[in-house]
């Protein structure tokens, strides 16, 4: 029973949504009503509001990053075994893209995954966010960036962790996050995905 509590707690964190609660909160559109519908931090730059998209981004990593550390820290107190930071961690990633409070239509996951990355090991974190960063800075064009580090995400975990249990759940985040982007693929095999603006 504790440990399904976990588990439900961590789904239920993953399901704020930070794009619907900052776009309230400044009065913004609601960013499922514009440019690619996704509630996220880059969709979010379409307001050209980038304190927005910055807030966004920060409140849907951190709840990956608190969600496992939360786990971590916990799960001794109540003989839970070390599995359950995994659990939680796939818990709050599901959360995020099909997110209870606001009809199951959530985001692409990559903040959220950040966060639980980085909860999971910093250096993985890191590793994953400089990938980003690097692929973005060059090609300019954010599916692609997020595509990449998805693919590299479970090497890192393996190189750095171990071939083991975190690196099959890092494996299934990364899984659900590509299929998540599947319409970003398709654009990108055409050649019709847009680029990163801070305005569109």
């Amino acid at each position: 029973m504790i440990l399904l509590l976990f588990i439900a707690t961590a789904y239920l964190l993953g399901s704020l949504s930070f794009a619907v609660i900052v776009s309230r909160a400044m009065r913004l559109p609601d960013p499922r009503s514009f440019g690619s519908g996704n509630p996220g931090a880059t969709n979010m730059l379409r307001t050209g509001r980038k304190t927005a998209a910055a807030l966004t981004l920060l409140g849907d990593a951190l709840k990956g990053w608190v969600a496992v550390m939360l786990a971590r820290m916990l799960a001794p107190q109540f003989d839970l075994p070390e599995e359950i930071t995994l659990l939680c961690a796939l818990a709050v990633f599901i959360g995020h893209i099909l997110p209870v409070f606001f009809q199951f239509k959530g985001g692409k996951g990559v903040a959220t995954a950040l966060g639980v990355l980085l909860g999971l090991n910093p250096w993985l974190g890191l590793a994953c966010l400089a990938t980003w960063l690097f692929i973005a800075g060059v090609f300019r064009i954010s599916s692609l960036a997020a595509l990449t580090t998805a693919a590299l995400a479970p090497v890192y975990t393996g190189l750095l962790m171990g071939w083991g249990n975190t690196t099959i759940a890092v494996l299934a985040i990364a899984l659900l996050l590509v299929y998540r982007h599947k319409s970003n693929l398709i654009k990108l095999m055409s050649g019709q995905e847009g680029r990163i603006r801070a305005r569109s």
